[in-house]
C-alpha cells in the first residue's frame, strides 16, 4: 500500500487558511472587500480584544440567497470567475472564493444576510469542524458576518499573535487601505466601546485622506496626474519638507486595489533624490489605472502584490510624473520666471560714476604740520594749560594715560580668560585646554552618552526628572500612532515624558525629560521620532530590550536637546560627562572626545 493520501477537507482548509488569514487584520480586509464588492454604501467594522474575541463586519449591500449563504463557505465558491479568460480582466477585490472558507476553518463564523426582494433573511453558522447550520431569521438588507474566537482550534497560531495594541494597529492599517479605495462609501471602525473612525461618504479622495489621516497630512500633499497610453496616474505626493524617517502613508493602488511594490517605491524615491536627504521617506497616495489584461493580481494568496506586463514602462512614467510634479510646485527651489519683477539693483562696475551721486565723496582735511608726538601738541592745548610744556610735563602725561590703559585692558583679558575656558564651535563642539594640548568634545554624542545612562537608570528605578512645558503642544499623529502612546504610557512616564492622548488622533505634550527642548518645532519632531522608536517591535530579553530602548531614546534626546548658549553650560556638560562611567564612547561605540596634542599644534606653525 502506498504512503500517499489525500488530506481531509478540514485539514486542507486549515493549511490554506494559514496563507490567507495571518492575523485578525486579514479577516477585516477580506470581509470589508467582500462588502465593497457587494455594492454596499455603508460598512461597519466592530472588533473586541483586537479581533481575538470578535470581528464583525456589517454592510447594506446586495445580500445573498439562502442557497448562496451556505455555499459561500465552500472552497472556491465565487460569482466572479466563470472561464479561464475571466482571470485576465479582474476588477473586483475577491474572485477566488478562498477567504470565507479559510476564515471558517480557523474561527466560529455566523452570517446573517438578506436580499432586497426577500421577506426573510438567512442565518448560517459554521465552525472549524465543517459543521454548518442554516435557518431563517429577520435581518436587514445586506450581510452581517460575526467571526468569533479566531484561531481557537490552532492554538499555536493564536499564541504567536502580538499584543492587542499591535494587532489593533494592523487592523487600522487594513481598514485605512480599503477605505481609501472607496471614498464614496461610508465606513466606521469600533474597538470595544470606542469609535476609532466614523467616516461619511467623501466628496473626493483628498477629503477621504483628510478624514482618515488628518489635516497635517493633507496640508503637505500636492496633486499628481498624468495620462499615457500605458497607464493613467492620479493621486497625491507629499512635500519634501514633510518627509519622515519612518515609513508611513505610502500607498499604491491599481484599478482600485491596494498593493505593495518595492520596485515602484524605488521610482518614487528616485524622483525625490534631489529634494530630500538620505534616510527619510515622503508620503504618497498613488492610484494607477490601466487595462486589467496588463496586470496580474493573482500572484499572492493575500492579493497584496501585483505584476505589471510592462513594469519598466510603469516605473519610468511614475518617476517622470512625480519629478515633474515636484518641479512644478517649486519644491526644488527653482526660479519663478512668471513672477513680477522685483526692485532693480544697479550694476556696480564701469558705470559706478553714474550711481555715486552728484555730491561726491567727502574730502578729508589734512594738516601737514601736525605732529602727535610733539611736546606742544593739540592734546596739550586742549588740556586747558596755557603754560609752555616741558619735557617733564610731557613725560608725566604719557605714562599716566598709558598706565591706566594697561590696567583696564588687563582686567578685560582676565575676565575673558575666566569665561572662555570652554569655546563653543557652531554649537557642535566644545574646545577646552587639556594637559597635553587641546580637548574637543562632540556635543551631540556627549549628550547621547549621558541620556543613555540616565534612561537606563530611569527604566530600572522609575527615576526621572520632567520639565514642564510653558505651553502644552498638540501634535496630530493619526489614530494608529496615538495607540502607540497609550500602549507605552508607563514607559514614557518612567523616562520623564508627560504625553496625554487627546481625541482620536492627537496627543498633547505637557512635559519632556530634562535636557530635551520645549520649543514647539522640536517637540513636534520629537513626537514623530517617538512614533518611529515605539513602532519597532522587539522580542529581546528584558535586559537587552532595556538597553536597546535606552539607546534609541538617547539618540532621540541628543537630536532634540536644547542648544548650548554659554561657556558655563559647556563646562557643566563636560563635567557631567567625565563623571560618567564611559566618557569616551557613545552606546554605539562612536568617539565622543578627541585630544589634539601640542606636537600637532606646533607642526602648524
Amino acid at each position: 500500500m502506498g504512503k500517499l493520501k489525500i488530506l481531509p477537507a478540514q485539514i486542507a482548509n486549515m493549511i490554506a487558511a494559514g496563507e490567507v488569514v495571518q492575523r485578525p487584520a486579514s479577516v477585516v480586509k477580506e470581509l470589508m472587500e467582500n462588502a465593497v464588492d457587494a455594492g454596499a454604501s455603508q460598512v461597519s467594522v466592530v472588533v473586541t480584544d483586537a479581533g481575538r474575541t470578535l470581528i464583525q463586519v456589517i454592510d447594506n449591500g446586495c445580500g445573498m440567497s439562502p442557497a448562496d449563504a451556505v455555499l459561500c463557505f465552500e472552497r472556491h465558491a465565487t460569482s466572479k470567475i466563470t472561464t479561464a479568460d475571466d482571470l485576465n480582466g479582474i476588477l473586483t477585490y475577491g474572485f477566488r472564493g478562498e477567504a470565507l472558507a479559510s476564515i471558517a476553518a480557523v474561527a466560529e463564523v455566523t452570517l446573517k444576510t438578506r436580499r432586497a426582494g426577500d421577506d426573510t433573511g438567512t442565518r448560517v453558522t459554521v465552525n472549524g469542524w465543517n459543521e454548518v447550520k442554516s435557518s431563517s431569521v429577520a435581518a436587514p438588507q445586506g450581510s452581517n458576518f460575526e467571526v468569533r474566537n479566531l484561531f481557537y482550534n490552532t492554538p499555536a497560531r493564536r499564541k504567536f499573535l502580538k499584543s492587542d495594541s499591535v494587532e489593533l494597529r494592523h487592523i487600522i492599517d487594513a481598514f485605512t487601505r480599503v477605505a481609501l479605495t472607496s471614498p464614496d462609501i461610508a465606513f466606521s471602525l469600533r474597538s470595544g466601546d470606542r469609535d476609532l473612525f466614523v467616516l461619511k461618504a467623501a466628496k473626493s479622495l483628498k477629503f477621504r485622506i483628510l478624514d482618515l489621516l488628518g489635516s497635517n497630512v493633507v496640508g503637505d500633499i500636492v496633486d499628481l496626474h498624468a495620462e499615457t497610453s500605458a497607464v493613467n496616474v492620479d493621486g497625491f505626493v507629499g512635500s519634501p519638507e514633510s518627509a519622515k524617517k519612518a515609513l508611513g502613508n505610502q500607498y499604491f493602488f491599481v484599478n482600485g486595489r491596494y498593493f505593495r511594490s518595492p520596485y515602484l517605491h524605488k521610482a518614487v524615491m528616485k524622483a525625490y533624490e534631489d529634494f530630500i536627504p538620505e534616510g527619510v521617506t515622503p508620503s504618497y497616495f498613488i492610484w494607477l489605472q490601466c487595462d486589467p489584461h496588463s496586470v496580474d493580481v493573482n500572484i499572492s494568496p493575500t492579493k497584496s502584490e501585483v505584476k505589471f506586463e510592462e513594469d519598466t514602462v510603469i516605473f519610468q512614467i511614475l518617476y517622470a510624473c512625480i519629478k515633474e510634479t515636484l518641479g512644478r510646485n517649486a519644491f526644488g527651489g527653482g526660479i519663478d520666471f512668471e513672477a513680477g519683477a522685483g526692485i532693480e539693483l544697479p550694476s556696480i562696475g564701469k558705470s559706478y560714476e553714474a550711481y555715486k551721486g552728484s555730491a561726491g565723496a567727502p574730502v578729508p582735511e589734512l594738516d601737514p604740520d601736525y605732529d602727535p608726538f610733539a611736546v606742544n601738541s593739540d592734546f596739550d592745548r586742549q588740556s586747558g594749560s596755557d603754560a609752555p610744556q616741558t619735557e617733564d610735563a610731557a613725560q608725566w602725561h604719557a605714562p599716566q594715560w598709558e598706565g591706566e590703559k594697561k590696567q583696564d585692558y588687563g582686567k578685560l583679558f582676565d575676565s575673558l580668560r575666566q569665561e572662555s575656558k570652554v569655546l563653543i564651535i557652531k554649537g557642535k563642539y566644545l574646545i577646552t585646554p587639556a594637559a597635553s594640548g587641546i580637548m574637543a568634545v562632540n556635543v551631540r554624542r556627549a549628550r547621547e552618552r549621558l541620556l543613555y545612562d540616565r534612561t537606563l537608570k530611569a527604566l530600572s528605578r522609575n527615576d526621572h526628572i520632567t520639565q514642564t512645558a510653558l505651553y502644552p503642544v498638540q501634535v496630530q499623529v493619526g489614530t494608529s500612532a496615538r495607540l502607540l502612546f497609550e500602549e507605552n504610557a508607563s514607559t514614557l512616564e518612567a523616562l520623564g515624558f508627560d504625553i496625554a492622548p487627546f481625541g482620536t488622533d492627537t496627543v498633547v505634550v505637557n512635559g519632556v525629560p530634562e535636557g530635551f527642548s520645549c520649543e514647539e518645532g522640536k517637540v513636534q519632531q520629537m513626537v514623530q521620532d517617538l512614533v518611529l522608536v515605539l513602532s519597532e517591535d522587539s522580542a529581546s530579553l528584558p535586559e537587552r530590550l532595556q538597553s536597546s530602548l535606552a539607546a534609541k531614546f538617547a539618540t532621540l534626546g541628543s537630536m532634540n536637546s536644547a542648544d548650548i548658549t554659554s561657556p558655563a553650560e559647556g563646562q557643566a556638560l563636560i563635567d557631567t560627562l567625565f563623571a560618567s562611567e564611559n566618557a569616551e564612547f557613545t552606546p554605539g561605540g562612536r568617539r565622543i572626545v578627541a585630544i589634539i596634542p601640542m606636537e600637532d599644534l606646533d607642526k602648524r606653525f
